[in-house]
């Protein structure tokens, strides 16, 4: 994955920082004088100035006080605070094991009435089998090197998959034909996840593309994204979450989907390659 979701994330917090430097200014401040009345060393205002040291609530509240600007403060902590969530570190979230994450993207999809989802790499959470998902979800943490909550955190993905039946929600999905392919787990997990998605292509609240291997296509593969409404986007890459709410980039995402969407094949053809990426795990 290429560094510009995290770039992005630096610009904004560099636009924070633009933002305590104005209040600095305009209150005839140098920067010394600020780390002064805010008790702490001139290096930690030069960091924060420069972007590369994110401010926490308190330091904003300090800063805000030097500058006899203390109405900006509510303000700029919001900012500060969104900023942080847009680029977050898989082993951060993490950090306590994968179920609150989970439990987390149950209540997107609980408060989304549709979700359009593209997948690149492994079947979206809300259509995996326990064992597709449990042979996944361990293998992050393997890799991640994080607490082992495996069992639990299993139960809270495969709880969205209620959303497919229950309420008004509507799914829209568009997979690559490796992702049928893309082995997790031993071949009798692979042909039971399989054996699923077929059993969920005649859903009503599903609409479900297949991208073959030999598709014309005008966009190219991407990272995986979901996008919850019109209102966020959430990309997932190998590091790290990123949350997108700015709506020109949403826009993006949706108008990638959409040019996604035209290279999919649906209906009886999506089960033709389902079938035959079948045949290939027994």
């Amino acid at each position: 994955m290429p560094a510009i979701p995290s770039s992005k994330a630096q610009a904004a917090r560099k636009a924070v920082a633009a933002r305590l430097r104005e209040l600095m200014l305009d209150a005839g401040l140098k920067g010394q004088e600020v780390a002064a009345r805010c008790g702490w060393h001139a290096s930690k205002t030069s960091r924060i100035l420069n972007g590369t040291t994110p401010p926490s609530g308190d330091d904003i509240r300090a800063w805000c006080t030097a500058c006899g600007a203390e109405d900006q403060a509510p303000d700029l902590i919001a900012a500060s605070r969104a900023v942080e969530s847009m680029y977050m570190e898989w082993r951060r979230l993490h950090r306590t094991g994968l179920r609150r994450v989970q439990e987390d993207f149950y209540t997107l999809h609980q408060e989304a009435q549709a979700c359009r989802v593209y997948v690149s790499n492994v079947v979206p959470g809300f259509l995996q089998t326990p064992a597709y998902a449990t042979g996944l979800l361990a293998s992050i943490t393997r890799f991640q090197g994080t607490p082992n909550d495996v069992p639990e955190a299993v139960v809270a993905r495969v709880a969205r998959s209620r959303f497919l039946y229950e309420g008004n929600h509507r799914f829209a999905v568009v997979m690559e034909e490796t992702v049928l392919r893309n082995r997790i787990g031993d071949a009798e997990v692979m042909a039971g996840q399989l054996r699923h998605l077929l059993t969920a292509l005649p859903l009503a609240s599903l609409s479900f593309g297949v991208v073959p291997f030999g598709a014309e296509r005008t966009m190219w593969p991407l990272e995986a994204f979901y996008l919850y409404d019109d209102r966020r986007a959430v990309v997932e890459t190998l590091t790290a979450e990123i949350q997108v709410t700015q709506p020109r980039e949403i826009s993006d995402y949706a108008r990638a989907f959409g040019e996604l969407s035209k290279a999919a094949v649906y209906g009886d053809a999506a089960r033709t390659l389902i079938n035959e990426a079948l045949a290939t795990f027994g």
